[in-house]
């Protein structure tokens, strides 16, 4: 819940391959790269140019984050919302997500009601108060969305 906007490309890469299961060898390994020459991949070392977009989304569908897609949707000033796949939607599911959404909204109103102690909410509280704004309201339109395509009727189980 406390994970920061990344802003380059470069931090993007350092937190996918933080959450990388092995870390860098593992992650170099799975694109099939010797270790160094993924790091000059990563770190644009020796006129190596940075991974692809297909070769990020690959090590991001293994680790289970959506570092890279977030860093993209923030640049446009957006968000990034995950679709829910069809076949894994349920009321337990929906469930879920309505909780989840109700604890990042939770965490903006901690974070707000921290800031306004001393009366001032500075520059750093305020990114911080939008970061999780942004990511309760990602978890929120995720659940109205799931919600929506459950309960349509072109995909009613009645």
């Amino acid at each position: 819940m406390k994970r920061p906007v990344l802003k380059t490309k470069r931090q993007v890469m350092s937190a996918v391959i933080a959450d990388y299961v092995g870390g860098r060898e593992c992650a170099a390994a799975r694109i099939g790269y010797e270790l160094k020459k993924f790091d000059n991949h990563i770190y644009e070392n020796a006129g190596s140019r940075p991974l692809s977009d297909e070769q990020i989304h690959l090590l991001e569908q293994d680790a289970g984050t959506t570092h890279y897609p977030e860093y993209i949707a923030h640049l446009y000033g957006g968000m990034f919302v995950p679709l829910a796949k069809p076949e894994t939607l349920d009321n337990i599911d929906l469930y879920s997500r309505s909780v989840n959404a109700a604890a990042k909204r939770g965490y903006v109103d901690q974070i707000i009601a921290k800031a306004l102690e001393d009366g001032v909410v500075e520059p750093g509280e305020a990114e911080a108060i939008l970061g999780a704004h942004h990511r309760y309201m990602a978890a929120r339109h995720s659940e109205v969305l799931a919600t929506i395509q459950l309960h349509s009727k072109k995909h009613s189980r009645n």
